[in-house]
């Protein structure tokens, strides 16, 4: 072959490789937080292939980001891991204008403390962090699954010892902690993060593991009985462990203390190598049809208006998935710390997980 057909078939193979990196939008999501269905409807719509890579905590997340790793066209933060973003000026503001359907969105969950004017972001979902658990168990054991007390009071653990995971993350281990002592999930007074600290000790022994990423399918197989975790992944627990014909259900246990509510968020890194078609999943997602896979599918909490109309029946009535204002009342979203506070809770973490 000619030096002419060599370069010419170069600049070929170049042409066709470039142009297929360039039909892929990159999503860095949540474990288990889109439906296959939904993939398939976007990479239609959008002519491009959806290439997704999950992170199961913000921290892991935000580690990652800051270790260097890009590529990135889209990632969902959740409000309080959105902050950090904001002010280490990450993001790429969005252009209103290709989101007309915005206008779905319910305004209780726009213009929030982590994003005023949602100059960077847009809901994407929510979740609710509470306890799964496997019915007929906790039934044969007589526990009312009603209360963190269910992964705190060694008098209880005692009956499911190594039948217990909790989530490997600071944030939200902490804040149930805290909510069970009685303060806030955002508290900062060491001396509640100390007694935090000391409630967790004290369960830690009975406990099968810290879970964040294969909890669902240990509650689905009947290999825990108790996981404190989001209501999605409850949710879709609980719908494996029917398709698998097993004799439970996982049901929903909301913590009478209160508990943590995430308002997962889209957002633009300024890296992005495609942010048009960022701006197209945004859009898309915001269709109400669309934004209802996620309740449908997924078992997540909406903040979309529109998707009302396409989400079972059974499921709008599922106080996990759509608390009433009573339930609501008790729910809180974390809020960023600041760095001194950050460095002392990554030391009472390193304790906690070394210990």
């Amino acid at each position: 072959m000619t030096m002419k057909k060599l370069l010419a078939a170069a600049l070929s193979l170049f042409a066709v490789t470039t142009a297929q990196a360039a039909d892929e939008f990159h999503l860095y999501n949540w474990n288990n937080y889109l439906a296959d269905e939904t993939i398939l409807r976007f990479q239609d719509y959008c002519k491009c292939k959806l290439v997704q890579t999950n992170y199961a905590d913000n921290e892991e997340m935000l580690a990652k980001l800051a270790a260097g790793a890009a590529g990135y066209d889209m990632i969902v933060p959740t409000g309080n891991a959105l902050e950090p973003l904001i002010k280490q000026d990450f993001l790429k503001p969005l252009d209103r204008a290709q989101l007309p359907n915005l206008k779905n969105m319910n305004p209780a969950y726009l213009n929030t403390e982590f994003d005023k004017g949602n100059k960077y972001s847009v809901p994407y979902a929510y979740t609710i962090t509470m306890l799964g658990y496997n019915d007929a168990r906790m039934k044969e054991l007589g526990i009312t699954v009603d209360s963190w007390a269910v992964i705190f009071d060694p008098a209880i653990l005692a009956k499911i010892k190594g039948k217990v995971t909790v989530l490997d993350s600071a944030n939200e281990l902490m804040g149930a902690a805290l909510r069970y002592k009685g303060y806030s999930a955002n508290d900062t007074d060491e001396k509640h993060w100390a007694e935090a600290k000391d409630v967790i000790m004290k369960a830690k022994p009975y406990w099968a593991a810290f879970n964040g990423t294969s909890y669902i399918k240990e509650l689905t197989v009947g290999n825990i009985w108790v996981a404190h975790g989001y209501s999605n992944d409850i949710y879709q627990a609980n719908v494996d462990a029917q398709a698998a014909k097993r004799p439970f259900h996982i049901l929903h246990g909301m913590p009478k203390e209160g508990a943590v509510l995430a308002l997962d968020n889209m957002v633009i890194p300024k890296s992005a190598p495609r942010p048009d078609l960022a701006l197209k999943f945004m859009n898309f997602m915001m269709d109400g049809k669309n934004a209802s896979d996620l309740t449908n599918m997924m078992g997540s909490g909406n903040p979309n208006l529109e998707a009302a109309k396409y989400i079972k029946p059974e499921i709008i009535k599922n106080g996990a998935i759509f608390p009433d204002k009573a339930g609501m009342g008790k729910l809180e979203m974390l809020r960023d710390l600041d760095s001194k506070k950050r460095r002392l809770r990554t030391k009472i973490w390193t304790e906690i997980k070394a210990s």
